[in-house]
């Protein structure tokens, strides 16, 4: 194993779940600006975090719905509006250069 690659700076840290205010103190290098007082009475650094291991669907087995076919269905109207768009840009830019070359046609019979 190389030497000297892995941090030495560990120290105690408090990580603060922001969902339900679970706190689970442990060692890391994570730089934190804020500090909270623990159970022993001592002053920690501390995390806020938006999901732990308390409060994530995956571990505490509870099941959160979310609206997928919603999102799903929004995205596709979305979609078909901008291919509609599209088409309408396309075709009405087509159609100056039709007519543009209609009245050279007629200029150029006038005059011969």
């Amino acid at each position: 194993m190389k030497k000297d690659i892995h941090p030495t700076n560990y120290r105690l840290v408090v990580f603060e779940d922001l969902n339900d205010g679970t706190k689970i103190l442990t060692r890391s290098t994570i730089a934190a600006e804020e500090t909270t007082k623990w159970e022993d009475g001592n002053e920690y650094p501390v995390v806020k975090v938006h999901i732990s291991s308390a409060s994530h669907p995956f571990y505490t087995g509870q099941e959160k719905l979310v609206d997928i076919e919603g999102r799903v269905d929004k995205f596709e109207a979305r979609r078909r509006a901008a291919e509609k768009a599209q088409t309408a840009r396309t075709k009405k830019s087509a159609e100056p250069a039709k007519e543009e070359k209609a009245e050279e046609k007629a200029t150029a019979q006038k005059i011969g």
